[in-house]
């Protein structure tokens, strides 16, 4: 059953910007909720790194500053990103971010529907994902653009960022996930799955070498950097993990 109400937030520098923006959402949908609204940089900056909400809608100019930025400094955002913005030049940029929509103000009412509608869609598809995770602990639901993968957690060897989007590389396949990285950290069991790098996490079970250098080889041959701060922690794990199975 899907949920009849949709958190947004709102960051634009401009009131009056905000202020038409939630006339027009109003306008093209009754089960959205303005939960919070931001005009200034130092503001937004605070808040985006613990933001809570289904979508945001995001000026790319904002106080002088490139909106994107934001997105930089929240890796793990979980929520649908729609650019609202006058400003042209950044479109393909925007969806390196996963974006849902990148709409030219003034706002068009029937474009903003359909960029709103294809966000409750992927939301929703994420929302069906995470219930069949809790419901099937040996395997984990992977949203990707136009379906869902599930795959059994032990045949996963590595996770990869990619900006906002993150490559899931099993025994068998290859999978770009809209989850991002942060996502997959919670949804994965912390005994076996290991965050060794920023961009990156391992399957323990399937580390097959270290090398001092500071990179795991895995029973893929593909070595994964780990860093510093991970090194001393990734091997004091080691004896705890069980082989992997063949």
């Amino acid at each position: 059953m899907m949920n009849n109400n949709y958190n947004c937030v709102i960051i634009d520098d401009e009131p009056k910007a905000i202020e038409l923006l939630v006339d027009s959402l109003n306008v093209v949908r009754n089960d959205l909720t303005v939960i919070n609204t931001f005009t200034s940089w130092a503001e937004a900056l605070a808040a985006i790194r613990t933001l809570s909400c289904d979508i945001l809608f995001l000026d790319i100019s904002i106080q002088g500053r490139n909106g994107m930025d934001l997105l930089l400094s929240a890796p793990d955002l979980q929520c649908e990103i729609i650019f609202v913005t006058a400003y042209s030049d950044y479109a393909v940029n925007a969806f390196k971010f996963s974006a849902t929509g990148y709409i030219l103000k003034p706002i068009n009412d029937v474009e903003l529907a359909n960029t709103v509608d294809r966000a409750i869609k992927r939301i929703e598809e994420k929302r069906r994902a995470q219930k069949n995770n809790s419901q099937l602990d040996h395997r984990i639901g992977i949203p990707g653009n136009k379906s869902i993968s599930y795959v059994a957690a032990e045949d996963i060897i590595y996770l990869e960022a990619q900006n906002t989007y993150t490559k899931v590389v099993t025994k068998d396949q290859e999978i770009i996930s809209a989850y991002n990285i942060g996502k997959f950290k919670e949804l994965l069991p912390s005994d076996i799955f290991y965050q060794a790098h920023r961009s990156y996490i391992i399957n323990l079970n399937r580390v097959i070498r270290y090398e001092h250098a500071g990179t795991a080889v895995m029973d893929n041959q593909h070595k994964i950097p780990v860093s510093a701060a991970a090194r001393a922690n990734l091997l004091s794990m080691f004896s705890h993990i069980k082989p992997p199975k063949q």
